[in-house]
């Protein structure tokens, strides 16, 4: 019965590639942590330099009393989210040979 279901669960494995998209999760939080340290490291100080106030990521804009939303909390996140994008979409494009149509 124990050999029979543990088959089964390998052959469900194996067939919906959750092997594969397990992999891929994890080395995505590395490339994600890598991009974020990155940003964070090296070009935030330059925009700090560049911007002013510097402290940007902590722009908030307040909506009464003590509540405020975080601008440049999303600000950075989005800037984040689109450097991540473009590197993984680099990466994808060298590994599964993907041509970029001009124009």
């Amino acid at each position: 019965m124990a050999d029979s279901f543990f088959s089964t669960f390998k052959g469900f494995l194996i067939e919906t590639n959750a092997i594969a998209l397990a992999i891929a999760v994890v080395m995505g939080g590395a490339i994600s942590k890598l991009v974020t340290t990155l940003v964070s490291a090296l070009f935030m100080p330059v925009l700090g330099v560049i911007l002013p106030g510097g402290e940007w990521r902590q722009w908030k804009v307040t909506l009464s009393g003590t509540n405020a939303i975080g601008v440049g909390e999303i600000i950075g996140a989005t800037m984040d989210f689109v450097i991540i994008s473009f590197i993984i979409f680099i990466l994808a494009a060298k590994i599964f040979k993907i041509e970029v149509k001009k124009g």
